[in-house]
């Protein structure tokens, strides 16, 4: 006997599809649609949470991939509440680690929440965001309601974690506070009555904690949606300030662009799907263009000039266009080179020419930085003991040597 699902509305059917774009999961889909047939019958918003840890002082591109996806619900008339996570940032998220993570202390924590949500109402519409705190109800908490939250979940379950599984089984510490983290970010999703919760694919299983705890605590399960991670300017590692792959949000203009100009054509889709806001429509149409010959570049610029415009100003946009082009094109720079993968970031950047094969010889790199003949990124290079950070470079030896060279940390 097969079970003919209800139909969606026409209306719920697009609302899905802006909630899916661009998106790694959605559990559970067939709650989510009841979710949003029940908003759109009653005029009720649904509230939908994402918490970010104040770990560091400035939000990068990696960040707003969730916010984006905040803002597209957002448009669609649901209240966001935007978290910060000022209490959790004192354990320290264990998500995709191979050992304890260091605590902040609460001044880094303070210092780092006040730039936050400055920074991301540049992605949310501020007039309809919830900004709250979970040192609001953590601090409440005490030892009390810390043993009843920890009663309401298993080890086992815990340990049903993949990093924690591979960390015991490997035989590295495991600190029992780390265990309250999820049940803590879980927590805040009771707090809030969360219908919907998103997070990078990172945070799945802190996600499917909430689940469970709002169900123990009597309310409707939220449901989850995860956003892949993205690569930084690499193209190998998740972004990260520590690795030094980001492009941060309040970056100079021709400091982003040139970043953005500087990932990989295969890269360049994935950043126009998940912090583009073209349609996926016109992303499609483009990357036809770009099949039937149109230089990829070209796509990489108006990506470029549309994030750059976002988080600075149109005309920003067009003058570092105008200054990367006098830089680059101008500079007879050609748009096809080697690619170059190296590792030890940081590296001398003598190194960097030696096994990129522009040089044959330590000797000659410093002849050629001597005579002016080197430049990275366009600048002309005098320091022969410059070391380069993790990032993707364009280095150039003369007139005709070209690579394009990308450190990992």
């Amino acid at each position: 006997m097969s079970i003919t699902p209800e139909p969606i509305s026409p209306e719920v059917e697009a609302d899905l599809a802006i909630a899916k774009r661009g998106c790694d999961e959605l559990l559970v889909e067939s709650e989510f649609i009841k979710k949003l047939t029940r908003s759109r019958a009653t005029g009720k918003p649904l509230r939908i949470k994402l918490g970010l840890d104040p770990t560091a002082p400035d939000i990068h591109l990696g960040h707003t991939v969730v916010l984006n996806k905040m803002r597209q619900l957002q448009d669609l008339g649901h209240t966001v509440i935007f978290l910060i996570g000022d209490f959790t940032a004192t354990i320290g998220d264990p998500s995709g680690r191979n050992s304890t993570r260091p605590p902040l202390t609460a001044e880094q924590i303070q210092e780092n929440a006040k730039t936050y949500y400055d920074q991301a109402s540049m992605v949310l519409d501020p007039s309809k965001t919830e900004v709250r705190y979970n040192s609001q109800w953590c601090d409440t908490l005490g030892s009390r309601g810390l043993i009843q939250l920890a009663s309401r979940y298993t080890v086992a379950r815990m340990m049903e974690r993949d990093d924690f599984t591979k960390r015991f089984k490997g035989g590295i510490p495991i600190s029992v506070h780390e265990f309250l983290y999820p049940l803590l970010q879980g927590y805040d999703s009771v707090e809030l009555k969360a219908d919907l919760e998103l997070g990078g694919t990172d945070q799945k299983f802190n996600l499917l904690v909430g689940r469970e705890l709002q169900k123990e605590y009597g309310q409707e399960p939220q449901c989850v949606l995860t956003m892949p991670l993205l690569e930084g300017t690499d193209g190998v590692e998740k972004m990260s300030k520590s690795k030094g792959n980001y492009i941060g949000i309040t970056e100079a203009p021709d400091s982003m662009f040139g970043k953005l100009m500087s990932i990989s054509d295969t890269l360049m889709w994935k950043y126009f799907t998940l912090l583009s806001f073209r349609s996926m429509a016109d992303i499609a149409a483009l990357q036809e263009q770009v099949k039937q010959g149109m230089n990829p570049r070209d796509a990489k610029v108006m990506l470029a000039q549309e994030i750059v415009t976002r988080f600075h100003s149109a005309q920003d946009a067009d003058d570092a266009l105008i200054r990367f082009n006098a830089r680059f094109r101008d500079g007879a720079i050609p748009d096809e080179m080697p690619e170059v993968q190296l590792g030890a970031a940081p590296m001398a950047l003598l190194k960097v020419l030696r096994e990129a094969g522009l040089v044959v010889s330590g000797s000659e790199g410093q002849r050629n930085i001597q005579q002016g003949g080197v430049r990275v990124n366009g600048d002309r290079i005098e320091d022969k003991s410059l070391q380069l950070a993790a990032g993707t470079y364009v280095i150039q030896v003369g007139k005709r040597k070209f690579a394009r060279v990308t450190l990992t940390g």
